[in-house]
């Protein structure tokens, strides 16, 4: 079975989720171009979405319509070509409208798994849980002749304990999208033991189809992504912590999350991502990890205290920020919550004691925008760093040891067999963390 006839039939779990949709729109789109090619336009092609909610499928389709539409006004030119027989499509619109209809046909929502038991290929993006992942995996595998291959959408359980655990003989692979999924460039591929090479050179296909740049990681828990995230979170919090001795707990916050952006040039600081990302998820990743990997200690008492209050951060359905660490109003930071006082703390009330407190930065800073495009990036990072480290201030002293940290993550996780490279390490935090630099440099 080449490429293409494996397409014929595909299925995404989660799909009405996060990032089960954007990877049903991504999918959509590649089964739908190559059904229209004329060698296959009298081959049927199906993608089930299956969620467990209806309401959410509902919404799914919306979204597809009016994702598809705008992917459709990009490639008008291949899209004149696919359909070039089509001597009723005259108008650019009717060629869009045409194939927002062919995308949508191919998609069928289902809230049942057993859409799934003919499929072959499945798209798992379902709740980072290895019992919920492995009982999906199990219950396909055994119901569908097809031997189906699986793509996991985990961002911290091994692929061959999954493998292992549901039987699935190398059929599966670690392909961990970032967030959002239709835009992110960045995908890390990893590998199970006995991953088969089929299987291995179809995803690297389907990879570059999507022209998503692919990282490779070894099979160790966190992989490059949450092995560098999450301990770059535990020592944001450990910061806050230590500071907390001196200064009141939303005043050490507001500090490490404006050094770990402004001094750092990020374009969130750590606590803001963290909320982002979402506190529970966060924790439960730490916990996966930490059951996972000896001698690591990769836990946050403050991260269970958050959560324990049903402070969770993530995003509303619309796709804005939920209160966290942070709470925000029409997409700016507002305030700090006080685990003390129970209550989010107005950062108006103490930005200017803590910015004094902190210092200014070097003059001539470079924003985060501004240097991304910047072709003179690296010299104006260099100079940047070395007037930071000449600055005696506390700003200056968080964020010199803040990046010889994330520096000392990033090589240990080329000493400890995860990346298999330095570069890689920094084309993950450059590509699906959107930093200006990566985190293994010589400017600290």
């Amino acid at each position: 079975m080449n490429y293409e006839e494996r397409l014929q039939n595909v299925s995404v779990i989660g799909a009405a989720g996060k990032m089960g949709s954007g990877i049903l729109l991504l999918t959509a789109l590649e089964m739908a171009d190559i059904s229209l090619k004329p060698e296959n336009k009298d081959k049927a092609f199906r993608l089930n979405a299956i969620d467990i909610s209806p309401l959410g499928l509902k919404g799914l389709v919306q979204y597809l319509k009016v994702q598809v539409l705008k992917a459709a006004e990009k490639k008008l030119i291949q899209l004149r070509k696919l359909y070039h027989d089509r001597s009723d499509l005259v108008e650019n619109s009717d060629i869009v409208n045409q194939y927002v209809h062919d995308v949508l046909h191919i998609v069928s929502p289902v809230t049942r798994i057993e859409a799934a038991y003919d499929s072959f290929v499945v798209f798992e993006a379902a709740k980072e849980d290895p019992a919920i992942k492995i009982e999906l995996f199990s219950k396909i595998n055994t119901n569908n002749p097809n031997k189906p291959w699986f793509f996991t959408n985990t961002s911290s359980i091994p692929i061959t304990e999954l493998d292992i655990q549901a039987s699935l003989e190398g059929r599966i692979i670690g392909f961990h999208f970032y967030n959002p999924p239709a835009i992110q460039k960045l995908v890390e591929v990893i590998k199970a033991e006995n991953t088969t090479e089929e299987l291995t050179a179809f995803a690297l296909q389907y990879a570059k189809n999507l022209k998503k740049t692919v990282v490779p990681s070894n099979d160790v828990a966190g992989f490059i992504g949450n092995g560098h995230f999450m301990r770059d979170l535990i020592f944001g919090v450990s910061e806050v912590e230590r500071l907390s001795g001196n200064y009141p707990f939303t005043e050490s916050v507001y500090m490490i999350n404006k050094v770990s952006q402004d001094f750092l040039i990020r374009p969130m600081g750590i606590f803001q991502l963290i909320d982002y990302v979402g506190l529970d998820v966060c924790q439960y990743i730490l916990s996966v990890m930490n059951s996972r990997l000896t001698g690591k200690r990769l836990h946050s008492t403050l991260l269970d205290e958050f959560v324990s209050k049903g402070i969770k951060g993530g995003q509303f359905s619309d796709g804005s920020q939920k209160d966290g660490f942070l709470k925000y109003e029409k997409g700016k930071v507002t305030g700090i919550y006080s685990p003390a006082k129970n209550e989010y703390v107005a950062i108006a009330d103490i930005q200017s004691t803590c910015d004094e407190r902190l210092g200014a930065l070097p003059e001539n800073a470079p924003a985060w925008k501004t240097i991304l495009r910047n072709p003179k990036k690296e010299d104006v990072l260099r100079i940047f760093f070395n007037n930071l480290k000449d600055l005696n201030t506390k700003g200056a002293a968080l964020a010199i040891a803040f990046a010889e940290n994330t520096k000392n993550i990033g090589q240990n996780l080329v000493k400890d067999g995860v990346a298999l490279n330095e570069n890689d390490v920094n084309t993950v935090l450059l590509t699906g963390f959107f930093h200006a630099y990566g985190p293994i440099n010589d400017y600290v």
